[in-house]
């Protein structure tokens, strides 16, 4: 597996948005393709959030994080976010969420952020406590139950 920023493979930024599109907008109506490519492609960055990290296989991008700046309106205090995190089907399983995860965590670090905060749909916490993300929050968000979740970096 090979970890790239989006600012180095920016034409994938159609494919990362169509990933986040179908898996969390479609269905629901809460974003259109093109503002989810807005999004995605304010992300092309490598000095600063936000920016999104990439994992390829055999040339393939097959996953994606991203660093966020304020996710959540309902919380303006919570800079920093990680989001995003996706794997395509077939390398689920794989342990390349949680190295995403990780690619993220360092690159926080490095900009000398403290703390990061997450949203998940698994109340649990998920593989996001094995980070130290600990709840904060449940909420609705836009009509799904959500976890927020703050890590200490």
């Amino acid at each position: 597996m090979e970890y790239c920023l989006l600012a180095d493979e920016p034409a994938a930024a159609n494919t990362v948005a169509q990933w986040y599109y179908d898996q969390w907008c479609k269905a629901s109506g809460r974003a259109t393709f093109e503002a989810v490519f807005e999004n995605v492609s304010a992300s092309i960055n490598r000095e600063k959030p936000p920016l999104i990290v990439l994992c390829k296989h055999n040339n393939h991008i097959i996953g994606a994080a991203e660093l966020k700046l304020r996710e959540m309106a309902a919380y303006p205090e919570y800079e920093f976010w990680l989001g995003g995190v996706y794997v395509t089907q077939e390398y689920r399983g794989q342990g390349i969420a949680a190295q995403l995860v990780a690619r993220i965590i360092e690159i926080a670090q490095g900009f000398g952020i403290t703390y990061l905060h997450l949203q998940t749909e698994d109340l649990t916490g998920g593989l996001y406590r094995q980070f130290g993300f600990e709840h904060l929050h449940q909420v609705n968000s836009k009509g799904i139950e959500v976890t927020v979740m703050r890590a200490q970096i």
